[in-house]
């Protein structure tokens, strides 16, 4: 492997940790400050509305300036900034100090660019599958190591994170060199295609062939993040778990995903196809989310985490393959991007839905809305695929002529 790709891992490695480190912690941690439901489930959005704000941003300045400045200030202000999260003593702080923490989270589309640059064609793939493993690989530690070092203190695990910022710069200073122009065939990735033009979501919803596969994306993130922001609240106040128990429930959830999606979806795929699994995932993830505000810790709340990790493993990428393999080459980078910027969206909106239901309706309403969702979902899906398959039928025939 190139020497030179082990910061730009790392630095992806570290973004998903930073943020899986406080989704056990983050509502113990807010509520020192009188933080209300809504409070909590806002901090979990204004992190990723600013990740998908500034990643078109990082991508367009990393295009005129280059990867490794980009990377290095990027990577040097999450240090900044977590430790500022780390010390802060007001809620307005929090708010602060975690969006401008997930601006600086926003530099994968960078990274993404730094691996292309890097790895010849042949190996792009490879490259890229990295990154997918360094993301699930954070994102599963995250929650887990957040959970177990909140003993010490909540701000304990957001220090550490602040700390492999640290390392992680001073990796990036010493053996990352810039990367852009190294290889002349490198392919654009889709960091341009974000956009926060509606024309944009609209024609690619409508698209005759994946656009309902796209919906499904979004429904599915949308919903997969309402349980997300809103479970360590149903655990605390209903429940009387603490942080590290929460963080272990998460790391359970992150594990089994990296099983599925790392191994196990590749030997489904290749004996059912990805098509048959798409209503599979979401009827499963329905499933979970309708169980787990009923499940018991803690046999039966692990058991209904595992459910939701499959279902959430084989949908997403049966979907994200469909959507690929649905669309031309001349407009898979527009698809791809629209299809990445609408489940950044969902990111946002689903938690800031959760926490109104959470405190309007009942604790259980963000769970019970969201099996709801995906069951609607789930209808869909069968139209979807049905749609898929003429179009590539109608593909084909026009190829034949």
């Amino acid at each position: 492997m190139n020497r030179a790709l082990i910061p730009v891992l790392f630095t992806v490695f570290l973004d998903l940790l930073g943020f899986g480190i406080v989704i056990p912690l983050l509502t113990f941690y807010a509520e020192q400050y009188n933080a209300s439901a809504i409070d909590v489930t806002l901090l979990m959005a204004c992190y990723s509305l600013a990740q998908f704000l500034m990643a078109p941003v990082w991508g367009a300045l990393s295009d005129r300036y280059g990867r490794r400045p980009i990377l290095l200030f990027s990577v040097g202000a999450s240090a900044l900034f977590l430790s500022g999260f780390a010390a802060a003593n007001a809620l307005w702080m929090l708010f602060l100090f975690r969006t401008l923490h997930g601006a600086c989270a926003a530099n994968i589309s960078t990274a993404q660019a730094a691996v292309a640059d890097l790895t010849p064609p042949e190996k792009r793939a490879m490259g890229m599958g990295l990154i997918g493993a360094a993301f699930g690989v954070g994102f599963t530690l995250g929650p887990w190591i957040g959970g177990e070092l909140s003993r010490f203190g909540y701000a304990a695990p957001i220090w550490l994170a602040a700390g492999l910022a640290v390392l992680n710069f001073v990796m990036a200073f010493t053996m990352l060199p810039e990367t852009r122009g190294i290889r002349k065939d490198a392919e654009p990735t889709d960091r341009a295609q974000r956009t926060l033009n509606p024309k944009r979501f609209l024609a690619v919803a409508s698209h005759p062939v994946v656009g309902l596969c796209v919906v499904l994306t979004f429904v599915t993130t949308f919903a997969f993040g309402m349980m997300e922001s809103t479970f360590t609240l149903f655990a605390e106040h209903l429940r009387d778990l603490d942080a590290p128990t929460v963080g272990r429930y998460f790391g359970v959830a992150g594990l089994v995903m990296i099983i599925v999606q790392g191994g196990l979806i590749g030997r489904l795929v290749k004996r059912f196809g990805e098509a048959p699994l798409v209503p599979v995932g979401l009827l499963l993830l329905a499933v979970g989310l309708a169980a787990l505000p009923y499940a018991p810790p803690p046999f039966g709340m692990v058991s209904v985490f595992v459910l939701i990790a499959i279902g959430q493993g084989i949908s997403s990428p049966s979907l994200n393959a469909l959507i690929s393999k649905g669309t031309s080459s001349d407009e898979q980078g527009f698809v791809l991007g629209a299809n990445q910027s609408m489940s950044a969206l969902a990111r946002v909106i689903g938690p800031a839905t959760a926490g109104l239901l959470y405190a309007k309706l009942a604790p259980q309403a963000p769970f019970l809305a969201g099996a709801g969702i995906l069951l609607l979902g789930f209808l869909v899906s069968f139209l979807a695929i049905r749609r898929w398959k003429q179009g590539k039928q109608d593909a084909m025939a026009a190829q034949a002529v």
